[in-house]
């Protein structure tokens, strides 16, 4: 049984590495509410992105910012929650998580060939596939998460993000 005390998972991963997707079934099966990142970015980012023009820190602080003050809510309120965030780096995570134990963070690890596959194929996304060298660039893997072969199907994903929830 999943503990009663409110939890978080936060689902990071370089763009295409199936953060939605896994987030949505997971909180599904958990019947915990969904949050997607790139719903807490400002238009005036996604239109950069949408350029195909990297986001540097000043751009992600307002980003971050709001995705925290949903966990701080969700925390406060009681409520378990699913969020996605590519938090590629270290600074990222820690203005995600703090050092809130009730985070959990899972890292959904890919290789470039598979991420630039799946991108290549995403229609009207603001993230474009020659953008995802830039992800890899940036990202800072976590030495901290439970590390998921994303290659793996949702599933699978899903059921190993419970099983780890359990032995918590």
């Amino acid at each position: 049984m999943i503990s009663a005390a409110p939890r978080i998972i936060l689902l990071m991963g370089v763009a295409g590495s199936g953060k939605t997707t896994i987030g949505r079934l997971l909180a599904s099966e958990l019947d915990w509410p969904y949050f997607e990142a790139d719903d807490f970015h400002p238009a005036i980012n996604k239109e950069k992105m949408s350029r195909g023009i990297p986001l540097n820190d000043e751009d992600r602080a307002p980003w971050l910012a709001a995705i925290r003050a949903r966990i701080d809510e969700c925390l406060a309120t009681g409520q378990s929650a699913v969020f996605t965030c590519s938090a590629l780096k270290e600074k990222y995570r820690q203005i995600l998580m703090g050092n809130i134990p009730a985070v959990k963070l899972v890292y959904l690890a890919a290789d470039l060939a598979t991420i630039q596959a799946r991108v290549s194929q995403r229609e009207a996304h603001f993230m474009k596939a020659d953008m995802v060298q830039s992800q890899f660039a940036a990202l800072e893997v976590p030495a901290d998460a439970l590390t998921l072969d994303t290659r793996n199907s949702p599933e699978s994903i899903v059921a190993k993000i419970k099983q780890a929830l359990n032995q918590r």
